[in-house]
């Protein structure tokens, strides 16, 4: 089954709905951007979330400690890094340790072009050793933006790329979904997980309930009503 993220978080209210619609993780983010939020925030919005549910904090080239103090004092369970950040700073989170003394979850993301170049997988590399993340997050790059734009890359053209990655390393897939077209990136791709932020808003940082739901129904395969 589909993993699926629900990021770009800012209220209890929205991270209760991606737990109803059956979201196995919510994004929590920590860098510039109109879906901001706080440390003290987040640390209310997870006191009041099941266990099971996955709770993401999303940081662009940010400083080892940092990460380590909002994780301790939020309950974050999963670090997201969608910056340029070194090896050395992967391996450090992979030796941290969450509120209940587990490793987090690391997802490192690989910023793709819009417009996908045959030949471009043969450039990659990605982390590897005491580096090494739990999973790829694909998501399409623009000058000056880390992700949430709401493009998508060339799922077509990609296709190569992806099935090298997945034979190293689970791949979700983030960037331009919505309900409508998730079904076809999942068909193109078969990534372990899928990510969305913008695709299921009605404003910056606000979700769709409707959208919500469906988003997730669509990744699963279900028929919805909405």
């Amino acid at each position: 089954m589909t993993w699926v993220k629900i990021c770009g978080t800012t209220n209890l209210e929205d991270a209760r709905l991606a737990v109803e619609a059956g979201a196995d993780a919510v994004g929590f983010v920590f860098a510039a951007s109109p879906r901001r939020v706080t440390p003290e925030q987040v640390r209310e919005i997870v006191q009041q979330l099941p266990d099971t549910l996955e709770k993401v904090g999303v940081f662009v080239n940010e400083r080892a400690e940092r990460i380590r103090t909002i994780m301790k004092g939020t309950g974050l369970t999963s670090i997201q890094l969608s910056g340029e950040e070194p090896e050395p700073l992967l391996a450090e989170i992979n030796s941290m340790h969450t509120t209940k003394g587990q490793k987090p979850k690391l997802y490192r993301v690989i910023h793709l072009p819009e417009k996908f170049e045959a030949g471009l997988q043969v450039g990659f590399r990605w982390p590897d050793g005491d580096a090494k993340p739990d999973a790829l997050l694909l998501d399409c790059g623009q000058e000056g933006k880390w992700g949430g734009a709401g493009k998508k890359f060339d799922w077509e053209s990609a296709v190569p790329l992806v099935e090298a990655m997945q034979c190293v390393l689970p791949v979700i897939v983030a960037g331009g979904l919505r309900p409508d077209n998730v079904d076809e990136a999942i068909r193109l791709l078969a990534p372990y997980g899928v990510d969305i932020a913008s695709g299921v808003e009605s404003s910056p940082g606000k979700k769709d309930p409707a959208k919500v739901r469906a988003f997730v129904s669509a990744a699963r395969g279900r028929a919805t009503g909405n």
